[in-house]
């Protein structure tokens, strides 16, 4: 039974709901609705044009109804009046097939018809810049090496700590928050959960992040890759697979070396087996790829993938096996939509249990420094547009993802990369003004 936003706002003391959707380039779009207006809302959806944002359509197409998820409501922490609610996408009485929420609950649903529960917890790394986007923050911060930096950690205490106690309170269970390996960059972490909740929170995080860092005077971004020569931004995915009732993870297994059931190699093999295809969702802007595809940075590292291979407790590889039960994927980077991300990664985990795929020879090897001796291994795309192809190859993909949602994707995204491609750069003067 759905909770009455009605009667959350009288009970919190609440005025406004921000209803709230993501479209296909993982822009978060809102309506600020007054709460003696929600319950109106709540029946019929608060009204968008869909062209007017990211979701293929033209000025010619009915309203959009956003319908607010109260289950999933959120008071924001730092302004109590004020409740951010998740919606779907409803058109004609119809969801929405291209909506990034619509589609991972649809195979999650996929995934319950099977008694399967996909658990998932997302590492979200972010830079915390200057207001202008010039440049780092903290000039101080510009150790070669500034991994766990704890100096350049406390100097940002009063951003990292409240967003922290903020997760605290709304009770995601924040466990660890550090200094990256980028001059000006941050991880925070906090538990895992059902993939619809992963997601939400996932989409709440990047808003409030952006929100505690410009009340500090801040920006912060998740661009995957801001600044040449340093380790770009990250979004790792820890991915576990559980009985319907959440109590028994089907991953797990004490008689294999990794820790991994039959299963949890058929849903691992479906990941390596589509990978070239789900990169054009989990790394889907033109920066992304010179994230995965850089060169060794100030640090020494990337911390990145550029090939499809796994491995066990190895940071190398674009997939690790940490620990019994579960996986790394560490391909995904900052600008990753959070409700395409968790669905491209289920729909392909479950082709792989359909399929008994393999995930083919674990590799031992640091990537880094051995990578170009490993044959067979498919390379990664090199840019959006081999990213995109790979995606529009993919037919198990497309179908998985469903074909309306695929067609939409790929229509906005190849006029991204046109207009990328058609944008002069100083580069072309620079090499090109002489000849």
């Amino acid at each position: 039974m759905s909770k009455d936003l009605a009667l959350i706002a009288k009970e919190r003391g609440i005025r406004y709901f921000m209803i709230s959707f993501t479209d296909l380039f993982g822009a978060q779009r809102a309506k600020l609705v007054p709460a003696s207006a929600i319950s109106e809302m709540q029946k019929d959806g608060a009204g968008f044009a869909g062209f007017a944002t990211w979701l293929d359509m033209t000025p010619a197409h009915p309203d959009m109804f956003a319908m607010p998820d109260a289950a999933a409501v959120v008071q924001l922490p730092w302004r109590k009046e004020v409740a951010w609610v998740p919606a779907d996408l409803v058109m004609e009485e119809k969801a929405v097939a291209q909506g990034p929420r619509t589609i991972l609950k649809t195979v999650v649903a996929k995934a319950a018809q099977q008694g399967l529960r996909v658990k998932t917890g997302v590492e979200a790394e972010f830079f915390l810049i200057e207001a202008d986007g010039a440049g780092i923050s903290d000039l101080k911060d510009n150790a070669s090496k500034p991994c766990y930096d704890q100096q350049a950690l406390m100097r940002r205490y009063d951003v990292i700590a409240e967003i922290c106690d903020y997760m605290q309170e709304l009770g995601w269970h924040p466990y660890q928050n550090d200094h990256e390996d980028a001059n000006g960059q941050f991880e925070m972490n906090w538990t895992f959960d059902d993939a619809l909740v992963t997601a939400d929170r996932h989409s709440f995080f990047k808003f409030m992040v952006r929100s505690v860092a410009e009340k500090h005077g801040l920006r912060a971004t998740f661009m995957p890759k801001p600044f040449p020569g340093l380790t770009g931004s990250g979004c790792h995915v820890h991915v576990s697979v559980w009985d319907e009732a959440g109590s028994s993870n089907k991953f797990h297994s004490d008689d294999d070396e990794m820790g991994l059931s039959p299963q949890g190699y058929n849903f691992l093999g479906g990941i390596m087996k589509h990978a070239e295809g789900i990169a054009a969702i989990t790394n889907p802007t033109v920066n992304s790829y010179k994230r995965i595809n850089a060169p060794r940075t100030v640090s020494g590292a990337t911390w990145s993938p550029n090939s499809v291979t796994w491995t066990g407790n190895n940071r190398t590889h674009m997939v690790r096996v940490p620990g019994k039960g579960r996986f790394e994927l560490r391909l995904p980077d900052g600008a990753a939509n959070p409700y395409l991300l968790q669905a491209a990664i289920i729909a392909v985990g479950l082709e792989g249990i359909s399929s008994k795929a393999d995930p083919g020879k674990r590799l031992d090897i640091d990537m880094y420094a051995l990578g170009h001796t490993v044959q067979n291994a498919p390379k990664l795309p090199l840019n959006l547009l081999d990213a995109l192809r790979a995606f529009d190859q993919d037919k198990e993909l497309k179908a998985a993802l469903g074909n309306e949602f695929s067609e939409a994707y790929l229509r906005l995204k190849h006029q991204e990369w046109n207009s990328y491609a058609a944008h002069f750069t100083q580069w072309e003067r620079d090499v090109t003004l002489d000849i």
